[in-house]
């Protein structure tokens, strides 16, 4: 496997991290563990260029994000940890042999299950939770724990089963409120957020990005909302909640008629 243009592409971010190391004293001073909130902000700026669909924006931020990349590989360097050549040869490796159908190694695998046995070929007495990351959102961490125990077939049969459990945790719920103690509702609504991504797995959804599609639909129809409001001259602040109800439903109503034109 040889990717030279992406070789070149990254040696050049390697070259001018180098290069604001040695004339920079602000970027000489840097350690891995100081540029960590750097690295997460500039991941979650990807993201959300990628939710907004720009493409100008994207290619900005996968710039910093780069950078970002490329001081960890250089600092690694620096401290004879690792090279950059065993980052970029050790991701070919795993590629290869989580894509066995590819290149003629094998029949084609379960992302997961392929996974799992790495693990266990490394490992004498781990779990095969180990690894998730912990700064992960925590619909994203549920899932890639879902995804793990899955690995080795400790999963629903389909998503019917997990629909099932949802409302199962609703069921308990409903029964703690009013007489729960806010400690007990906010175990049960702790399990009822993990059905619901058990739902969004087994259906081939990613939990974070439909609460994230969800928070972007309504906040669009509440700032609409506000809009009609103020065009209207309704004070939102006072008016009974069937009044916005009736606004919310005309949004509602205005976005399916444009999505059918």
């Amino acid at each position: 496997m040889n990717h030279k243009g992406s070789a070149v592409t990254f040696d050049r971010a390697l070259t001018l991290v180098r290069f604001l190391r040695d004339h920079c004293d602000w970027d000489a001073r840097q350690t891995p563990r100081s540029l960590v909130p750097y690295l997460l902000e500039e991941a979650h700026e990807v993201v959300e260029a990628i939710v907004r669909e720009d493409d100008e924006g994207l290619a900005h931020e996968l710039g910093d994000l780069l950078l970002n990349v490329a001081f960890q590989a250089v600092l690694a360097r620096e401290r004879a940890a690792f090279t950059p050549e065993d980052v970029v040869q050790g991701l070919e490796e795993r590629m290869r042999r989580r894509h066995p159908h590819l290149y003629g190694d094998g029949p084609q695998e379960e992302w997961e299950s392929l996974k799992a046995r790495e693990r266990a070929g490394t490992t004498t007495h781990a779990s095969v939770l180990d690894g998730v990351a912990t700064g992960l959102d925590p619909l994203s961490r549920a899932q890639r724990v879902q995804d793990r125990a899955a690995g080795i077939g400790f999963d629903w049969n389909g998503p019917e089963g997990a629909i099932d459990k949802v409302r199962e945790e609703i069921e308990e719920i409903t029964a703690l409120i009013g007489s729960g103690t806010p400690g007990q509702i906010e175990e049960e609504l702790g399990d009822l957020l993990f059905s619901v991504v058990n739902v969004a797995r087994l259906t081939g959804t990613h939990a974070m990005l439909a609460m994230q599609n969800a928070n972007a639909k309504f906040e669009r129809r509440f700032r609409s909302i506000e809009h009609l409001a103020r065009a209207r001259a309704i004070d939102l602040t006072t008016v009974p909640l069937s009044v916005m109800d009736a606004l919310w439903e005309e949004v509602k109503r205005a976005e399916r008629d444009e999505s059918r034109q």
